[in-house]
């Protein structure tokens, strides 16, 4: 370096370049300009990658699934099981048990905890995922996590079984223990249950063609994405993906347990091709006898999960339909635009009305179906199917959209499911509460039908005895309103309504109409009653 601060370039004894102080500062700064600008790209790239590597699963995945199956030709699951698997006795199938302590997340004492089926009957495999964070892995099958039992099943064989299905645990009832609070296994079915709930009626994902005459498509649920919860949540995710011969799905059920259990559902269709009849948010329940259908020879004086559907139409109308257990096929419908709200109902919750201490009817959850957002013009279908016994589920209800699921034009809606005993979704106006058929004290038969239909709640509440308080009742064709009365009852503080028919024509299924108001109001719920053909059971 010089005296005037500047230093020589090069090397050697030839003549040098000198650089000023400035000029060798400007150099070093660029320099370091330089290296602060590859380093900023390079942590460019490090967060891209980190990016890719972190996407966080969710909904669009499995819709993104959905759409590309949908543009796909149907390919029917295939039955890897061997034939000693596929023909298990029930028995047998039930004598295969999850071990507890291999739950999912029970090492990490994360409030819920998931257990597992294995494949066996007509339950066939499908793929359940774990999303832990962001990222989906699958749930490996492994025969250790289950006690086989009895079963001599051979070890080449147990390890072909696979997942059919899950459950998931959490400590509904008490802090220390974690009660199975829904389960989904088989098709597209699931069911769930609320605080000190038993399980009775079933939710599906989806309905094809209920009750037509080609027969009815049954989706299933194919494969599984369940979120690791974190130490405190009180939610859950489940994500599924559906398919079936005409369409696919994509599903996200967000469960929240609780003295209602509470499931949010979104979901998005896709046809391979058009669909006859879509049944949306289906409820499949049973029904063999009740108050309304005396006579029966059973120490019980009812067996049912469900006791009548409720709906909420569109302009605010509340109604309520008894359900029955017809002799043949029975299918009815209430057209509406936007639908409020519909479920199948338990509100008889008397233990004296089943008098049965290990099925305990009283205790089987009614479900309510909330849509989120307009649904469009529609109709609530219900299905009634007739049954033998209590082994059948054969009552079905459901959503049927006016619009069309077709190749070109998906469908996307969201709804809510509540799982309700104490709380039971139901208007303001009175409801309701019991609805039984048969005469009292004649001297001669004559063939008249005759109804005995009690309300209670909401404004009757309080009303003395002379309130102006009037029935009104509509006979559909067929028939000929004989008598009609209204009182109070005196024992439930509610309103009885009695209704006498006569009915020349009994080809042809007949409908009842009635509900209660006062000269400025109406006061109950409209009762609504189908009578099948003569012939099928009242």
């Amino acid at each position: 370096m010089k005296a005037d601060g500047s230093v020589m370039s090069g090397s050697g004894a030839g003549r040098r370049r000198m650089f000023s102080a400035g000029e060798l500062a400007a150099a070093m700064l660029a320099r370091e300009q330089m290296r602060a600008w590859v380093g900023f790209l390079w942590l460019m790239f490090g967060l891209l990658a980190l990016s890719r590597n972190a996407h966080a699963f969710g909904f669009e995945d499995v819709a993104e699934q959905a759409r590309k199956l949908a543009a796909t030709a149907y390919q029917p699951a295939a039955d890897k099981l061997p034939r000693e698997l596929r023909e298990m006795e029930y028995d047998e199938y039930r004598d295969i048990r999850f071990k507890p302590d291999a739950a999912l997340w029970r090492e990490a004492k994360l409030p819920f905890e998931v257990m597992f089926f294995a494949a066996g009957r007509a339950f066939t495999p499908v793929r359940v995922n774990e999303v832990v964070a962001q990222r989906a892995r699958p749930v490996p099958f492994d025969p250790a996590l289950f006690d086989f039992g009895r079963n001599k099943i051979e070890p080449r064989l147990r390890d072909q079984l696979g997942f059919a299905g899950f459950r998931v645990h959490y400590p509904l009832n008490r802090p220390d223990y974690k009660d199975e609070v829904v389960v989904f296994l088989g098709a597209s079915y699931f069911r769930a249950v609320g605080k000190g709930q038993v399980y009775g009626l079933s939710a599906r994902g989806l309905a094809v063609d209920t009750a037509a005459p080609q027969g009815e498509e049954f989706p299933r649920f194919t494969e599984f994405w369940i979120e690791r919860p974190q130490p405190n949540a009180t939610t859950l995710t489940i994500y599924a993906l559906l398919d079936s011969p005409r369409l696919s799905g994509a599903y996200q059920f967000l469960l929240r347990p609780g003295t209602e259990t509470v499931m949010t559902v979104h979901t998005s269709l896709y046809a391979r091709s058009e669909i006859g009849k879509l049944g949306i948010a289906p409820l499949t329940s049973m029904y063999d006898f009740g108050e309304n259908q005396p006579g029966h020879d059973d120490y019980r004086p009812e067996v049912h999960d469900s006791d009548g559907l409720s709906v909420q139409t569109g302009d605010g109308e509340w109604i309520w339909r008894p359900l029955v257990n017809p002799k043949r096929l029975l299918v009815t419908s209430f057209s509406t635009v936007d639908p409020r709200g519909f479920g199948l109902m338990q509100r008889d919750r008397a233990f004296t009305s089943y008098e049965d201490t290990e099925a305990r009817y009283e205790r089987r959850p009614s479900v309510w179906v909330e849509p989120l957002g307009a649904w469009g013009p529609g109709q609530i279908e219900l299905v009634q199917i007739p049954t033998p016994d209590e082994t059948n589920d054969n009552i079905v209800a459901y959503w049927v959209p006016k619009q069309t699921l077709t190749p070109q034009h998906p469908i996307s809606l969201a709804y809510r499911m509540r799982w309700q005993m104490q709380t039971d979704t139901h208007g303001p106006l009175a409801s309701v509460t019991q609805t039984r058929r048969g005469r009292g004290y004649v001297k001669q038969p004559d063939g008249q039908l005759k109804f005995v239909v009690d309300f209670e709640g909401g404004p009757l509440k309080g009303l003395a005895a002379d309130a102006p308080v009037e029935a009104v009742v509509t006979v559909g064709a067929g028939a000929e309103l004989a008598a009609r009365n209204l009182f109070r009852n005196n024992v439930t503080g509610g309103w009885r309504m009695t209704v006498r028919l006569k009915r020349p024509d009994t080809n042809k299924p007949l409908e009842l109409r009635a509900f209660l108001k006062t000269p400025d109001r109406t006061v109950s719920e409209t009762w609504s009653y189908i009578v099948p053909a003569e012939g099928d059971k009242p």
